[in-house]
């Protein structure tokens, strides 16, 4: 038996407001405490590749006689188990040894990998790679609109993308999502009210980066569905046609971070946490909720930004923070939703999102859609490897791949495949050659609510 105890002398650091969180001796006591246990447990092997790793690495200690458990691990060892975590965060919910279980050993494995990281970006910089992906906001700002045709050609080519790949380490094989030649926040504007908007109160739509300017039929949809279901919508920096012109005159919504904090970029994530709680706060105290449209950033909202964040405001901003169909489940219960639908979806396979699954609310998107009439919802609880930024990375490309196996067999034969992750949408799209939804716009084409995307069934 290692001679690491297993609880720890105080509370871990969890967030750079502790004067420890960056400290290289007191992260590398906690990153061997940690892998200590999860040797012992090894009940997370198959979740990714970065328990294995870890489990090889103290094994081969042991068996050279080095090491009882995790002492003799070096900064190289926690350089390799590091790498190979693409916080899912599927670990912690399973895991008998955390907070949230009331376990003396306070375990958080995705949050001290994180820390780890945040470390050595401190230690050696942030690379061009995560550099790139932790700015989609800024890829959008400057590919999108009238440059989208260009910008999808230039994504388009294999040739550009085999050199890209030599350049950035994105990987040319990752379909990255293509450029909207008309934005979100160019729709909203121009976007008229329903009828009934506001009958039920108002709430902030924080469309997202990818929403933004990658797809924005979804929130686009989560707008009309919203408003369908009696909800005037706010978009901060943005008015709509008819709606309040003071959302037009505050700054608008940056992104939430998480690309950033994938990198370690401490500070660019801290900078846009404390951005969006200030454009933000204001609608809370208003009493609006906040409806996300994606489950990692619905997840950095509610439980990064007040742990790195650390204040009230942070905190409140949080509180009111709830995804886009956690919110319909709720208007289900208060017997609000509109349940008038105009057409069936037939077989959903749902892809249980692992961010959503991390925020501990069920799969609402299942529930919602389970009401409506000649549908046939089947959850699949399979991770898609891609975290944001991590399958997108040429050196984790084939590793993701071998990951998201399942999630590709268990979508297979569905009439409709819906996911709220965009990114482990596209991964399905490369792998099944499929047409994927977020739960929202197959709603909203239950509704029978404008221009809905093509639900071409599999053949």
């Amino acid at each position: 038996m290692s001679v690491i105890r297993r609880a720890p002398d105080r509370p871990p650091a969890t967030s750079p407001n502790d004067e420890r969180y960056l400290d290289p001796r007191d992260l590398e006591a906690e990153l061997r405490r940690t892998f200590q246990i999860c040797h012992e447990c090894r009940m997370c092997v198959g979740y990714c590749g970065s328990f294995p790793e870890l489990f090889a690495r103290v094994d081969r200690d042991i068996e050279a006689g080095v090491a009882e458990g995790a002492e003799a691990l070096t900064y190289e060892d926690f350089k390799a188990i590091g790498d190979e975590c693409w916080q899912c965060k599927l670990c912690y919910i399973k895991c008998p040894y955390t907070a949230d279980e009331h376990a003396y050993e306070l375990l958080d494995y995705p949050r001290v990998l994180a820390r780890e990281r945040a470390a050595r970006a401190q230690r050696e910089g942030i690379p061009l790679v995560d550099r790139i992906l932790g700015e989609p906001q800024l890829i959008g700002e400057l590919g999108s609109g009238v440059v989208a045709p260009l910008s999808n050609l230039v994504q388009a080519s294999r040739l550009l993308r085999k050199v890209q790949e030599k350049v950035t380490g994105i990987s040319s094989e990752f379909p990255l999502p293509e450029l909207a030649r008309k934005p979100f926040s160019s729709w909203f504007a121009e976007h008229s009210p329903a009828a009934d908007a506001g009958k039920h109160g108002s709430v902030v739509l924080f469309a997202t980066c990818y929403g933004e300017y990658n797809t924005p039929g979804v929130p686009e949809a989560a707008v009309r569905v919203l408003e369908h279901n009696g909800y005037a919508v706010h978009v901060p920096g943005c008015s709509s046609a008819g709606g309040d012109p003071r959302d037009a005159e505050t700054g608008r919504l940056t992104c939430c971070g998480m690309p950033n904090l994938d990198g370690g970029d401490l500070d660019a994530f801290m900078a846009k946490v404390k951005e969006n709680v200030a454009l933000l706060l204001p609608h809370v105290r208003r009493g609006r909720k906040i409806v996300v449209v994606g489950p990692t950033c619905g997840y950095t909202m509610k439980k990064e930004w007040p742990e790195y964040l650390h204040t009230a405001e942070a905190r409140e901003v949080a509180a009111a923070t709830v995804d886009m169909m956690e919110l319909l489940v709720q208007l289900g219960r208060e017997k609000k939703l509109n349940r008038e639908f105009k057409k069936g979806l037939g077989t959903i396979a749902y892809h249980a999102a692992c961010h959503l699954r991390a925020q501990k609310i069920g799969f609402p998107g299942a529930r919602v859609l389970g009401v409506v009439p000649d549908t046939e919802v089947r959850v699949v609880e399979q991770c898609s490897a891609v975290d944001g930024t991590w399958g997108m990375k040429a050196a984790h490309y084939e590793t993701g791949r071998k990951y998201a196996s399942k999630l590709v067999r268990g979508v297979a034969d569905a009439d409709v495949i819906v996911s709220d992750c965009t990114l482990a949408g596209l991964r399905m799209v490369k792998e099944n050659g499929a047409t994927v939804l977020h739960p929202v716009e197959a709603l909203a084409h239950a509704y029978g609510l404008g221009p809905t995307p093509s639900l071409d069934p599999k053949s």
